[in-house]
């Protein structure tokens, strides 16, 4: 029997959608009050960062979360790390304690699994024509499969790796502490018990970097996360550089 979820939140569980963060948005369209779970066994035409797509067989967990005026649109980006933060302990709840040791954070937005990418997270944005601010919690996660080759990391799934993982008991568990680290970040301005978690679990952490900014890329040590959620990298030839957006490579890590 499937946990109640935490008080306050809804569910709308779908066999196939092409994206529940496109769901979740038309919802928000048509006035849903937010505090809303979208998810399905199966999407088709999920989104990722920079326009990619994130397609979710079966077996794996699509969900997204539907907020109403959760934050300020500046602090809004910083959910992120919130549910970053939430899916961690989420998956050590479900698979134990033994798995702690070979999760990270990569940012802005994956979550690793022996320095291979197992989830993604994505935020989306909108103001509605009744003025609201509807902001939407993408997550997906490889538990069974994961796609056979992408264009810039490697991919992998708990399963592959040996880690049992079923996606109703991770949504379970993920509901659950998304709802608590959304109450400690607080709009926003409880970013940094939020921010000294992250770090906490972050992968790459005084290792060398290569940011890719789009029209160009950088390489240095990465150093810290700013109080913004911006990636510091400190060069070579000296002076700190603060990333707002990027793709981060683990040069150590091939």
């Amino acid at each position: 029997m499937a946990r109640a979820l935490p008080a306050g939140y809804r569910r709308r569980a779908f066999d196939t959608l092409p994206s529940t963060n496109g769901e979740a948005l038309a919802a928000a369209r048509v006035g849903d009050p937010g505090r809303l779970w979208i998810t399905a066994q199966e999407q088709t035409q999920g989104r990722g960062r920079r326009g990619r797509t994130w397609t979710t067989g079966r077996g794996n967990l699509a969900a997204s979360l539907l907020l109403i005026d959760p934050a300020p649109a500046a602090l809004a980006p910083t959910l992120s790390f919130v549910a970053a933060v939430a899916l961690h302990r989420a998956t050590i709840d479900v698979a134990g304690p033994a798995v702690a040791e070979r999760l990270a954070l990569k940012w802005p937005n994956d979550v690793l699994l022996d320095r291979h990418k197992v989830a993604g997270i994505l935020i989306e944005g909108e103001v509605l024509a009744s003025g609201r601010f509807a902001v939407v919690v993408g997550i997906g996660v490889n538990c069974a499969t994961h796609p056979e080759a992408t264009d810039t990391h490697a991919a992998s799934d708990f399963r592959g790796r040996g880690v049992p993982m079923e996606a109703e008991a991770l949504f379970e568990a993920v509901a659950v502490r998304l709802a608590s680290e959304i109450e400690t970040w607080d709009g926003g301005a409880g970013f940094a018990p939020t921010r000294r978690a992250w770090l906490a679990r972050a992968s790459g952490l005084g290792e060398v970097i290569r940011v890719n900014l789009g029209d160009r890329v950088i390489e240095g040590r990465c150093e810290t996360l700013d109080q913004a959620g911006r990636l510091v990298v400190v060069r070579a030839g000296g002076g700190r550089v603060a990333v707002s957006a990027g793709e981060v490579f683990l040069v150590g890590a091939g």
